[in-house]
């Protein structure tokens, strides 16, 4: 074993229901890698994205940030570069820091503190996605979720996702070995790597070894079927628009198929998981390195016959959490928890001070809870993307969670009693207590947000952006994508290199 900083494998998915990891995964799970990991990590039941959307959630993710403070809004929002990531504190104190697979970047800096990126993102760093609060109910057709994922659920042996998977897992081995040769003795520099896939994210489409898998799941229809529209509440209710749920008819055949290619693609996850432990455990690195598993949101999956993310209800809200590895005692954790600390957790891990800028930080160290104290800190979400006429805040503390918007009633749940969410006690709060913890929220969210100002800022965001965006389209266009350099010359062998000297320095372990 080496001594010095740990190194950091961060593993993140994309749109993982938190539900699903109750003390790692389900029992039903056919995932022994991911539960190898939980055994060994400490374990987070109720923790939860900072935004129920890809691209604020991720720029919050690695900031440590709310979106009303990134200003990543939605998923054309830019991520500026003067915002420190968990990859520039690293990078700073001394980590090599490299980035395999999806964090949806938008703007022209696709590295935010990242040394080395190995493969492009997944979607694009333009404005295209911008959503417009000056046309409420306007569905823009040509990027806007609809049902089509849910009716069109089954098997293939490719997609566009599994292929950029397999990249990102195949890219990122490659980087350990490359890694384990070259940071391998007691002086090495510490090395931060992560590795973000796109599954289990829509559309539900997976490979036939992992959909056999479930075949005879009992896991296959929702705890809570379809709600009229109607009775939906309001941000629901433009959800359901705003994917054009009325121009699909989904069945229960449908629901189904889905679901088992979700579970799939979890299975489908798992032996990537297993491929990366396995290959830091041949390199002798897996005692000197922390995994972080987490996901950037959730996924409804049908519940309350809603699909994706983008709202607060726990499949899209709640997300799995594990850390392992040097200075963590593993267990499991049931105070609600959140993505915003998992800058400061990664920096306090690796003894790296943030005091320059906790001011403007939204998370905390979850290492004092990992070694046993109690975080009591509300967990603080936002969300003002598509779907939405207007920001959504909403507070979980203890066993409560409180949701609110300008345009809409509040609503309260108490999560202890209620875990389905069916009953919103803020519609009748004649209750003494009931009153009285809806004051606590509202004062809370009073002292925490000026709704009108995150309104506007967010408005303002948006119709810059089209503006720019119209711009750029027209005439001569260069994109922001990121373009992975490959530098063929310095690879294998060339002609500048001495022979013996490469083959000794590319073997690992050397002398056996």
């Amino acid at each position: 074993m080496t001594k010095g900083r740990p190194n950091i494998l961060i593993i993140m998915v994309d749109q993982l229901n938190g539900k699903f990891f109750p003390d790692g995964p389900a029992e039903f799970l056919a995932a022994p890698h991911m539960k190898a990991l939980a055994r060994r990590s400490a374990r987070f039941r109720n923790n939860y994205t900072s935004s129920p959307l890809c691209a604020p959630a991720r720029a919050s993710f690695m900031a440590g940030q709310l979106p009303s403070r990134t200003q990543v809004y939605d998923n054309a929002a830019e991520y500026v570069s003067s915002i420190p990531t968990y990859a520039h504190h690293l990078r700073r104190a001394g980590y090599y820091t490299a980035l395999s697979g999806k964090m949806h970047f938008v703007g022209p800096d696709q590295l935010h503190g990242f040394e080395e990126r190995l493969t492009t993102d997944i979607y694009p760093a333009d404005f295209g996605w911008t959503p417009d609060y000056r046309k409420p109910g306007e569905r823009i057709d040509w990027w806007y979720h609809n049902l089509g994922s849910v009716t069109g659920a089954g098997i293939a042996e490719i997609t566009n996702q599994m292929e950029y998977d397999d990249e990102v897992a195949f890219l990122a081995n490659q980087k350990l070995y490359q890694l384990s040769r070259e940071h391998g003795d007691d002086a090495r520099r510490p090395w931060a790597l992560t590795v973000s896939f796109t599954h289990p994210h829509d559309p539900y489409v997976a490979r036939r070894k992992f959909w056999d898998l479930y075949n005879d799941c009992d896991q296959l229809l929702p705890e809570v079927g379809d709600i009229a529209p109607e009775d939906q509440d309001p941000h629901s209710q433009r959800l359901i628009h705003a994917c054009d749920y009325r121009n699909f008819s989904v069945t229960d055949e449908n629901v189904r198929r889905s679901r088992q290619a979700y579970f799939a693609n979890i299975s489908y996850l798992d032996e990537k998981v297993g491929e990366l432990v396995d290959t830091l455990t041949r390199t002798r690195m897996l005692d000197d390195t922390l995994i972080l598993f987490c996901s950037d949101h959730g996924d409804m999956l049908g519940e309350r016959g809603l699909w994706f993310k983008m709202n607060f209800f726990e499949g899209s809200a709640r997300v799995p959490l594990m850390v392992a590895g040097p200075g963590v005692t593993p267990g499991l954790h049931l105070a609600p928890t959140s993505n915003l600390d998992l800058t400061p957790t990664l920096c306090d891990l690796a003894g790296i001070s943030m005091d320059e800028i906790m001011p403007w930080t939204d998370g905390e160290s979850l290492l004092p809870v990992i070694n046993g104290a109690e975080r009591i800190a509300p967990v603080l979400m936002e969300y003002a993307a598509e779907g939405s006429y207007a920001p959504l805040v909403c507070i979980r503390e203890g066993k409560w969670k409180y949701i609110h918007c300008a345009l809409d009633p509040d609503q309260l749940f108490n999560l202890e009693i209620d875990p389905l969410e069916l009953n919103n006690l803020a519609k009748n709060p004649t209750d003494p207590v009931i009153s009285a913890t809806l004051k606590a929220f509202t004062d809370m969210r009073e002292a925490r947000w000026d709704m009108a100002q995150f309104d506007a800022a967010v408005r303002e965001s948006q119709a810059r952006r089209w503006v720019v965006y119209e711009a750029l389209r027209n005439g001569a266009y260069y994109p922001w994508d990121h373009q992975p350099l490959q530098k063929a010359s310095e690879r294998y062998m060339r002609n500048h290199m001495n022979l013996d000297n490469l083959e000794e320095s590319k073997r690992f372990p050397r002398g056996e």
